[in-house]
C-alpha cells in the first residue's frame, strides 16, 4: 500500500530499512476479529461487514455506535492526484505522546498495511480505552505512543509478536495471498472517531494523520456526516473522474 516507496513501504526524507515482509491481510471480519482479539482488543468489540454506504436498510445491519471503519481502496489515478495535491502542502508528522489527538503509524514494513490499519482502528477513540490490560497490544502501545514517527515505525518492525500474530491469520481469508515480490494496488484506510470528536483518516503511506472534520456527540464513524467526510468523499472523487470505486469496508462496533 505505498505511494512514495515500493511494495507497501513508505519513505520519509530519511531512508528507513524494511526488516520484514508480511503476508497481505484480507479486509474481512473473520480475519480482523481473530487478529484483534489475539493481541488484546476486548471481545466486547468486533468488526462487521458494511455492505453499502448508501442503503439505509443495509447500514442498519451494523451494530452501533461504530467507532471506526477499515476500508481497502484501489489507487486510482483520480485518487492519486488528489492525494499528491494534498500531501504537497503537508509536512511530515512530528507528533508523539499521549496528548496527540490520533495515534498514527507510518508504514515501512512491506505488505504490513492490514496490521497497521487494524492498529489505527483499535489504538484511537473509544477502543483505545478498552484494550485488555497486560496484553500484547497494551504493552506495545505503552512503548509506541511516546515515540516519534520513525522510532514508532522501527518499533513495529522489530516487534516479532505483532508479526507473528498477523501471519497467524493471514491465510484465513478467501483471497489468494500475494506471492513474494508481488505488489497490491489496494490501500488500507482507517476512518476513526477520535476522543476529540473529530473524524481521523489514518493511512500509513501518508505524511501523517488527517483530520477530516468534527462529529457531533451523537454522530459515530458510520453516521451520514462521517460517511460524507470520509469514504463517500473518495467515492465521489472517482465518480467525478468518470468511474466507480470498488472497495471493501468493515466497521468496528460493540459485539452482539
Amino acid at each position: 500500500m505505498d505511494e512514495v516507496g515500493s511494495k507497501g513501504a513508505t519513505l520519509s526524507e530519511v531512508p528507513h530499512e524494511c526488516v520484514k515482509t508480511f503476508t497481505m491481510l484480507e479486509n474481512n471480519p473473520e480475519v480482523m476479529n481473530d487478529l484483534a482479539h489475539s493481541i488484546g482488543v476486548t471481545k466486547e468489540l468486533s468488526f462487521y461487514d458494511v455492505y453499502s454506504l448508501y442503503d439505509p436498510d443495509m447500514l442498519a445491519m451494523v451494530p452501533r455506535p461504530v467507532f471506526a471503519l477499515l476500508t481497502t481502496i484501489p489507487m486510482t489515478e483520480a485518487w492519486k492526484q488528489e492525494r499528491d495535491t494534498e500531501d504537497a502542502d503537508l509536512e511530515w508528522y512530528q507528533g508523539a505522546g499521549p496528548a496527540e489527538p490520533a495515534i498514527w503509524f507510518r508504514q515501512t514494513i512491506i505488505h504490513g498495511c492490514g496490521l497497521i490499519g487494524l492498529l489505527h482502528c483499535v489504538s484511537n477513540g473509544v477502543p483505545s480505552e478498552l484494550i485488555v490490560p497486560g496484553s500484547e497490544l497494551a504493552d506495545f502501545l505503552k512503548k509506541a505512543v511516546p515515540l516519534g514517527m520513525d522510532e514508532r515505525a522501527r518499533l513495529l518492525n522489530e516487534t516479532d509478536s505483532m508479526y507473528q500474530a498477523s501471519e497467524a491469520v493471514a491465510h484465513k481469508g478467501d483471497t489468494e495471498a500475494l506471492k513474494p515480490g508481488e505488489d497490491s494496488i489496494h490501500h488500507f484506510v482507517a476512518l476513526v472517531k477520535g476522543l476529540d470528536g473529530n473524524l481521523w483518516e489514518l493511512e500509513g503511506s501518508r505524511k501523517g494523520p488527517l483530520n477530516r472534520g468534527s462529529l457531533a456527540e451523537n454522530e459515530d464513524a458510520l453516521s451520514e456526516r462521517a460517511l460524507e467526510l470520509g469514504i463517500r468523499r473518495l467515492v465521489d472523487i472517482q465518480r467525478k473522474a468518470g468511474g466507480d470505486l470498488p472497495f471493501s469496508c468493515i466497521a468496528l462496533a460493540p459485539s452482539v
